[in-house]
C-alpha cells in the first residue's frame, strides 16, 4: 500500500529476486526473468484466491513472453511454448494461444483468456434480483504497454553493475530511469555483481516495472506500465533513448473504455522512432481488448 500525502494507492508491490509482483483488489501481476517458473505458481495462486478472497472465477488472463535466446536453459514447462500452452489448457478450457512476429526471428508468444465480463454480469444479475439497477457500468479503463529490448548498448548496461554504481539509487539516477514516468514512487534493487530491477507506482494507481540483464552476451531490458495515454510515442522514445537497444518489441493492450484504445493508429503511423525503424506490425482483436504488436531495429542494421 502506497501513501501520497492524504491519498492511499491500494496497490501492493513486491520483489522476489528476479521477479516483481503487483497485487490489487481484483488483479494479480507477476513479471519474471531468468529461469524462473511463473506457471508453476498458478495452482496455489488459484487456491489462495478462493480461500482468502472468495474468488472462484478468472475473468481475464494474459500470459506472454518473447522467444528465448537459449530455451534449453529453461525449466519445464518453459522450454517450449507448446508445453506452456498445454499446462494452461489444463486449467482453462477456453484459452487461446498466439504467436506474433516472425517465427524464425524475434517473436512474441501470448496465451489469453477473456470471458467478456461473465462473472461481473452474474454479480450484477444478483444485484438486480435484490434491488433495481438502472444501468450496468462499462468495464474500467485498462491498458498495458510493454517494451522488450535486446542488443543493448554496453556503456548503458555498465551502469547496472556494482563496478559502476554503488547502489540502486545511483543506477536509477545515472541512467535517467526516474525521468521515464516522472512522479513515480520507486522501489529499486541493484544485484551483485550486476543486474537491476525496479517497481514504481503513481498516486493515481499507475505502475511501471523494469528488469535489466546487463551481460553483453545476452543483454536484455523489459519495461512495462499501465499508464493511460492516447499516444505512446513520447513514452516509447524516452524508454529507448534511456536504454539504447539495438532492437525492441512494443506490445500495447487496451480495452474499449481506455483512452489508449485509439493509440494503435498512432503506432501504425510511427514507421520510425528516432534512430529505430519499424520492421513488423500486427494487430489482434480479442473479446474485450485490442492488441498491437510492433518490432523496431536501429538502422542501418
Amino acid at each position: 500500500m502506497y501513501h501520497f500525502g492524504d491519498q492511499i494507492c491500494l496497490f501492493y508491490l513486491f520483489f522476489f529476486s528476479e521477479s516483481s509482483m503487483f497485487v490489487s483488489r481484483r488483479r494479480w501481476i507477476l513479471k519474471t526473468c531468468g529461469t524462473t517458473t511463473p506457471l508453476q505458481c498458478l495452482e496455489p495462486l488459484l487456491e489462495m484466491a478462493e480461500k482468502i478472497a472468495g474468488y472462484t472465477d478468472v475473468e481475464e488472463l494474459f500470459y506472454s513472453r518473447k522467444n528465448y535466446k537459449r530455451p534449453e536453459l529453461q525449466v519445464s514447462p518453459h522450454r517450449a511454448f507448446d508445453e506452456e500452452v498445454a499446462l494452461l489448457d489444463s486449467f482453462f478450457d477456453d484459452g487461446r494461444a498466439y504467436c506474433l512476429g516472425s517465427v524464425n526471428r524475434d517473436c512474441w508468444f501470448l496465451y489469453t483468456l477473456s470471458r467478456g465480463g461473465e462473472a461481473l454480469q452474474r454479480h450484477f444479475g444478483t444485484l438486480i434480483q435484490q434491488r433495481p439497477v438502472a444501468a450496468i457500468a462499462p468495464p474500467d479503463p485498462d491498458q498495458t504497454i510493454e517494451i522488450l529490448m535486446t542488443e543493448m548498448d554496453p556503456q548503458v548496461m555498465a551502469i547496472f553493475t556494482k563496478e559502476d554504481s554503488m547502489n540502486a539509487k545511483e543506477a536509477t539516477e545515472k541512467s535517467g530511469i526516474q525521468n521515464i514516468l516522472p512522479g513515480m514512487k520507486i522501489d529499486d534493487y541493484l544485484f551483485a555483481p550486476c543486474g537491476y530491477s525496479m517497481n514504481g507506482i503513481s498516486k493515481n494507481g499507475y505502475y511501471m516495472t523494469i528488469h535489466i540483464t546487463p551481460e553483453r552476451e545476452f543483454s536484455y531490458v523489459s519495461f512495462e506500465s499501465n499508464v493511460a495515454a492516447t499516444n505512446y510515442g513520447d513514452l516509447i522514445a524516452r524508454v529507448i533513448e534511456t536504454f539504447q537497444p539495438g532492437k525492441f518489441i512494443v506490445t500495447l493492450f487496451a480495452n474499449k473504455s481506455s483512452p489508449a484504445f485509439a493509440a494503435a493508429r498512432e503506432l501504425d503511423r510511427a514507421e520510425e522512432i528516432g534512430e529505430w525503424q519499424r520492421r513488423d506490425i500486427q494487430y489482434c482483436r480479442f473479446q474485450s481488448y485490442d492488441l498491437t504488436y510492433a518490432q523496431y531495429c536501429k538502422f542501418p542494421s
